[in-house]
């Protein structure tokens, strides 16, 4: 689907720390209830920084790729380093089972936000709430745990949401979640107002068939308090559209985010 990117290649996680001259990284394994397997995590710490210094978090699903391909761990070293965004650890969430997680899941939003964080915090001291970062249907499972966890998270960004309406999106049917989504995308664009609205960036591609969607969950979201401007890009539904707005947008968010947490 052209929607959903491949899900990354994950090694297996360990309890050993690496370290690199951008910082040092953990891996964490976190067997979960809900969703009755193991989740690997990478915790990456900026370096300078200790193991029991309280820093605010910005939890990252496909958190991997996200390394990979436009390198978010040496972005956030020079971020913090030039003072645009405040010391920060990044989670690396490892996106496992994805089409059935990161599909508006009930289950993997209690995990993420009851067992993932909670345990992202114990490995080292988390400074207030988290910022949530995703493309594609990692966006999608970002936005339904905030919304099903209202208190869980300080800010979103949402990068191609696969914000699924059977007005744009009926090529879609075949995804065996297409449902689930289309219910809950509907439940958001219909609520006229949210208790616990947070800072919001939504990104899109402008050449990409999710543009629609994205536009009309980035409105209702904007009436509802979240702010959620929509930064539309030119391209595709693709990394380098994705890199681009993570450059320009995402320090001033988390600035922003983590500026109310104080």
């Amino acid at each position: 689907m052209a929607r959903v990117p491949p899900a990354p290649p994950v090694a297996p996680a360990s309890p050993d720390t690496g370290s690199t001259d951008r910082g040092r990284t953990t891996d964490i394994e976190v067997r979960s209830r809900p969703l009755r397997a193991t989740v690997g995590v990478t915790l990456w710490t900026p370096p300078g920084t200790g193991d029991d210094e309280p820093l605010p978090v910005l939890a990252v699903h496909d958190g991997p790729e996200y390394v990979a391909r436009i390198g978010l761990s040496a972005l956030a070293d020079g971020w913090i380093a030039e003072g645009r965004a405040p010391a920060h650890r990044i989670a690396l969430l490892h996106p496992g089972e994805r089409g059935e997680w990161y599909s508006a899941s009930a289950l993997y939003a209690r995990a993420l936000v009851c067992e993932l964080l909670p345990a992202v915090a114990a490995a080292a001291p988390a400074a207030g709430r988290p910022v949530g970062l995703g493309a594609s249907l990692g966006a999608l499972a970002m936005l339904h745990a905030q919304r099903r966890h209202p208190g869980a998270f300080a800010g979103l960004m949402l990068q191609s949401g696969s914000y699924f309406t059977p007005r744009h999106d009926h090529m879609e049917k075949g995804f065996d979640r297409y449902g689930r989504i289309v219910r809950f995308v509907r439940e958001v664009v219909r609520q006229q107002e949210f208790e616990r609205p947070v800072p919001a960036v939504l990104t899109c591609g402008v050449d990409e068939d999710n543009v629609h969607n994205n536009r009309r969950v980035a409105a209702a979201l904007s009436l509802q308090g979240y702010g959620a401007p929509l930064h539309e890009r030119p391209g595709g539904h693709e990394w380098p559209v994705w890199e681009e707005a993570v450059r320009a947008h995402l320090p001033d968010l988390l600035a922003a985010a983590w500026a109310g947490e104080r």
